[in-house]
Parts: structure tokens; C-alpha cells; sequence
């Protein structure tokens, strides 16, 4: 079958960077790759709590047929909402499929012609996307740089034009954190719109895993917070969190919400059913900080802290520039019997190629020391 020439061309460019994707399959590894910090994906417990819970709510459908708007709106997601909302102290929460679904629908909608964006030059490519499909004016400061952030309002900033701020609480490919109540102090400041990416800091930050946010007391000064719950949480979906307002205007207007087919109910039902084990402080949660606590100290002792980007989060990322050399390191650790990725540019700028690690709570003290040991062993 004919393939079109300038794809194929594209396709070559990229194997012979040494960078061209494929699909993982299971490896029985020690898992430092995935996003599953609280090992919740695994939990036989959510499991059959969610199962038992659709059985008692009568709920014995398997598909939404439809979205939300037409007949996909079955009476989980109200309940789910309105327990998002409570748990996150903010007014209302709306559903979206993923999280790039959520990212892709606010900033495409929300930012109107003639508005600023200001966002973080690391946020994800969700945002990123979003923002491309927005008719407001954007601008990128450098990662994390409050200062940075400041002079750009100052130049851009204009009457009648609504300004956001947009980042992330936990970065995905450094694992680090902005500082974000100065940022806060700025957005209050100038009178602009906030908005912060909690995908990585649900389930990790906070007494309940409820962010970083809210951790940090900053909730009331946060316009929108998107939670994704395919990490932490260890499910499927995300939400906005903001203000009854903002979600009614979202339902109207984000086109990543209107025109998809709505969750299905198991997967509405997973999602609250693991909120009710964050709630509880689900001892993973406990585990989990005890093992980053064990991998910075272990860093540390292999005198390998330097390699390591700053992170307090369940992110730790290597840099190690080249892909090739990159790539090398990692299949050496995954020979080892550690499952660990290389993150490879063009994900990361080129000369930023890094291995990122995950941790989880069902991680031991014994493997992260044994792959330090791998890890000294190679360098």
C-alpha cells in the first residue's frame, strides 16, 4: 500500500537520530517506569470495592453511549463531581477522559482573542497543545523563574485582556516544583488567572494526597486545577477544579468535553472509589514518602546527587545527554532487572536526554539500593 513520501522521509529522520518510538510491552522488570505511585492500578481491594459498588448502585452497564451532553450523564459522575469538589475545597469539579482531553479543552476555550498566557517553557505537551488552539497571544518564561515571570506581565499586560498563568506543581520529565505560592503572590498581585497542572502531585503532596495546592494552603488563589487520575490515582480520566462558573462555562464551550462519548461507569466509579482511599490515608501514601526519603539519602551516599535534577517528588530524573548514550545506560539497568525508561529528545531538548525514574510505594528499600548499585556499577 502506498505510504506518502514526506511521512516516510519523517520517519527516517527520526530512526536515524536514534529516537524513534515504539510500543513498551511487559517486562516483569522492577517497575521504576510507571505512574503508578500508590500502586492503586494494582490494588485488588479498589478493585472489588468498585465492582461491589456499581452492584449496590445498580449500575450494571458497561459503556456511557453517549457524551455527556446527550445520554452519557449517568448519576455517578454527579456524585463523583460534587465528592471532587468537597475534597478539593473549591466550588465545582467537571470530568474530562484524560488529562490531555482536560488541557486540550480549557485552553483552547478559555483564553479568549487578545488575552496573555504566560506559561512555564517545561509544561506539558497537553498544555502546550491547548494553547495552540487558543486565539490568545502566549508567551513562554524560563522554567520556574519567578522574576522571568514578573517582567513578562509587566511587558504584556494590557487593559481589557484577561492574563494566565499557567505551570505545573510537579514537573513530569524533572519531578521538580515552582515555587508557587510567590507565583501566587504575583497572579494576586497583578489581578491574573492562575492556573496549575496537578498530575503529578495527586496522591503524593498533602496529608490525603490531595496536591500540592492545597498542601500549600494556595487553593483559594488558584483559578483552575487539573487533576489527572491516570498516575497517582492509578486510574483513567481528569478533571477541572474551580469555580461553579468556570465549569458551566466549560461544558458549553471546551470541545474536548462536548464532542467525546462520556466515561464509561466503571471507570467513574474507580475514580471515586480511590478518592475514598486517599481520603482515608491510604498507607501507601506513608510508604511512598519513606521511599523518596530512602532514595535521596541513597543518592547521596553513591555520591551521585549531582547527576539528579532537585526533586522532593516521586519523579527522579538523571541527566545524561545523548540518546544514544542515554539509551545504552537504561537497556544496561533493564538488563539488570530494573525497569527504567531514557527519555530521549525530541521529548526533552536535545543535550537534556535523561533516565527518569518513578517511585512507588511498592518499591523496597532494597531494590532502590540495588539500583544504585547498578547505576554506579555502569558509570
Amino acid at each position: 500500500m502506498n505510504f506518502p513520501e514526506k511521512l516516510s522521509q519523517r520517519l527516517e529522520v527520526r530512526s536515524q537520530q536514534n529516537a524513534l518510538r515504539r510500543l513498551s510491552q511487559p517486562n516483569g522488570l522492577i517497575d521504576f517506569a510507571s505512574n503508578d505511585y500508590l500502586g492503586f492500578s494494582r490494588s485488588e481491594a479498589i478493585f472489588e470495592e468498585t465492582h461491589q459498588y456499581l452492584v449496590d448502585q445498580n449500575m450494571m452497564q458497561n459503556g456511557a453511549t453517549g457524551s455527556r451532553l446527550l445520554s452519557g450523564n449517568h448519576s455517578l459522575y454527579e456524585v463523583t463531581e460534587r465528592y471532587l469538589a468537597e475534597f478539593h475545597q473549591a466550588e465545582a469539579a467537571l470530568i474530562f477522559n484524560s488529562g490531555y482531553d482536560a488541557n486540550v479543552g480549557f485552553f483552547s476555550s478559555v483564553p479568549q482573542k487578545g488575552d496573555i498566557i504566560l506559561y512555564d517553557e517545561l509544561c506539558h505537551a497537553s498544555i502546550r497543545d491547548g494553547i495552540q488552539l487558543s486565539y490568545a497571544n502566549a508567551y513562554k518564561f524560563p522554567h520556574n523563574d519567578s522574576d522571568a515571570l514578573e517582567s513578562l506581565l509587566l511587558r504584556f499586560k494590557r487593559e481589557n485582556a484577561a492574563t494566565y498563568i499557567v505551570t505545573e506543581s510537579v514537573f513530569s520529565m524533572d519531578g521538580d516544583t515552582p515555587p508557587l505560592e510567590i507565583f501566587a503572590g504575583i497572579s494576586e498581585r497583578h489581578a491574573t488567572f492562575l492556573v496549575i497542572d496537578e498530575a503529578h502531585a495527586l496522591g503524593v503532596f498533602g496529608d490525603n494526597g490531595c496536591g500540592l495546592v492545597q498542601h500549600l494552603g494556595l487553593q483559594s488563589k488558584v483559578f483552575a486545577r487539573i487533576m489527572t487520575f491516570g498516575k497517582g490515582l492509578g486510574c483513567h480520566g481528569a478533571a477541572i477544579i474551580g469555580s461553579a462558573e468556570l465549569k458551566r462555562y466549560l461544558l458549553n464551550f471546551a470541545r474536548s468535553f462536548i464532542y467525546t462519548t462520556a466515561l464509561p461507569p466503571h471507570s467513574v466509579a474507580t475514580i471515586f472509589i480511590s478518592y475514598q482511599q486517599l481520603r482515608a490515608k491510604h498507607h501507601s501514601q506513608q510508604q511512598l514518602k519513606s521511599n523518596i526519603i530512602h532514595f535521596s539519602q541513597t543518592k547521596s551516599l553513591h555520591s551521585l546527587k549531582g547527576l539528579f535534577v532537585y526533586s522532593k517528588s516521586a519523579i527522579q530524573c538523571a541527566v545524561i545527554p545523548g540518546n544514544e548514550k542515554v539509551k545504552a545506560m537504561a537497556a544496561y539497568l533493564q538488563q539488570s532487572g530494573f525497569d527504567v525508561k531514557a527519555i530521549l529528545s525530541p521529548t526533552v531538548p536535545s543535550g537534556q536526554e535523561r533516565l527518569r525514574i518513578c517511585l512507588h510505594s511498592y518499591n523496597t528499600a532494597a531494590e532502590i539500593s540495588a539500583l544504585f548499585n547498578s547505576f554506579s556499577g555502569y558509570l
